[in-house]
């Protein structure tokens, strides 16, 4: 089989996050790594995130990170990432798109409207979801509920990195073990 791809996805730093909650990003990212799964993420060419902050966590495990980009060019801020894929697409959906169905599970780290575009197309793809409690935006606000009346999974919440990314292993696995 080969490696989980974990997508970590969280706000730009245009949102003001604090460093408590950037610090939990990069815990998460630590985990993602020292589970031996890769880290995808959404790389920005104009501004730090919590998904870079994830990235910076995978790289202190030795972890692998890929990086997808909006727009031509592979000039982002993250420096220290493995792989960097420009989409050749905008924000606001196109990249997100690319991202998400690069991705076994997203785990969520409060989040803005890019984050809740990326749960959005995470839940209309089958994608498993993971947020983690405490961490505000959009993760907090849809912690534990249905995206619609579908009711394709409930949005996991985690209450700590190491949770999170225990939860998404199991519900990559699960999704692969259903579509054997």
């Amino acid at each position: 089989m080969r490696k989980i791809q974990i997508g970590v996805m969280g706000s730009c730093a245009d949102l003001n996050y604090s460093k408590k909650i950037e610090k939990l990003a990069e815990e998460v990212g630590y985990w993602v790594a020292k589970n031996q799964a890769v880290l995808l993420f959404g790389a920005e060419k104009d501004c730090d995130s919590l998904s870079s902050a994830a990235c910076r966590g995978a790289k202190k495990a030795n972890g692998t990170t890929v990086g997808v980009t909006y727009g031509k060019g592979m000039d982002i801020v993250e420096k220290n990432v493995d792989v960097v894929i420009a989409s050749g697409l905008e924000r606001g959906g196109g990249r997100e798109l690319v991202l998400v169905l690069s991705c076994d599970v997203i785990i969520a780290i409060s989040g803005g409207s890019g984050t809740l575009t990326e749960i959005a197309i995470a839940y209309q793809a089958n994608i498993p979801v993971v947020v983690l409690k405490g961490s505000g935006g959009w993760s907090e606000k849809l912690a534990s509920q249905y995206l619609d009346n579908r009711k394709r999974f409930k949005i996991e919440e985690a209450k700590n990195p190491e949770e999170a990314v225990t939860f998404a292993i199991q519900l990559a696995k699960s999704k692969y073990e259903k579509n054997k």
